[in-house]
């Protein structure tokens, strides 16, 4: 019997995304046909990047009933929070999990990403210590070796926030259906 070598770079199994979404959840994930209105939607994610395409999903869904302009900004934000707690958190190492929840307010959407805190805290430090999250805007150019993802929720989301906790930060940020307090239409 010939020895069947396993492909480079492939998982011994693969599952389509939609089975890992339960039955009841799976309205959060597609898009304007099955929209209901909602007050707030929570949803956990693994640890990988592979689940990238379900988080813009569930966030484009989120903002599926707005114009192009808003999903478009909406997805692309809420796409920056998980890239920074599966790159700046434990949430990206083994195990590891992000909650993703989107409120619905009478003027816009507001997003918060729940992760399972710095990956720096050692035992020298403590692990719940209050820091908040800081950014400056010259750290948009393209030069920049880090801070570019908060820099840009920053100038385009109307505000933007965090709860200063380093053991399970949870930052958010609220875009204003008109696109108020946002550098988006400036740069249209």
């Amino acid at each position: 019997m010939p020895v069947i070598a396993p492909l480079a770079g492939l998982p011994d199994v693969t599952l389509p995304l939609g089975e890992l979404i339960p039955p009841f959840q799976r309205h959060y994930f597609t898009g304007p046909d099955d929209i209901r209105f909602f007050k707030s939607r929570c949803f956990t994610f693994g640890r990988s990047v592979q689940y990238m395409p379900l988080v813009r999903a569930f966030l484009n869904t989120c903002a599926a009933e707005r114009g192009t302009d808003y999903r478009y900004l909406f997805t692309l934000l809420g796409s920056e929070l998980a890239n920074n707690a599966l790159t700046h958190t434990r949430s990206g190492q083994p195990y590891g999990h992000y909650t993703l929840k989107c409120e619905r307010r009478d003027n816009g959407l507001r997003l918060t990403c729940r992760d399972q805190g710095s990956k720096h805290t050692g035992q020298e430090e403590q692990p719940n210590r209050f820091e908040h999250l800081t950014t400056h805007a010259s750290r948009l150019t393209g030069d920049a070796e880090s801070g570019r993802g908060l820099a840009m929720i920053d100038s385009l989301s109307t505000n933007w926030g965090d709860n200063g906790f380093t053991g399970t930060r949870q930052v958010w940020f609220f875009l204003a259906y008109d696109l108020s307090g946002s550098s988006w239409n400036s740069l249209l």
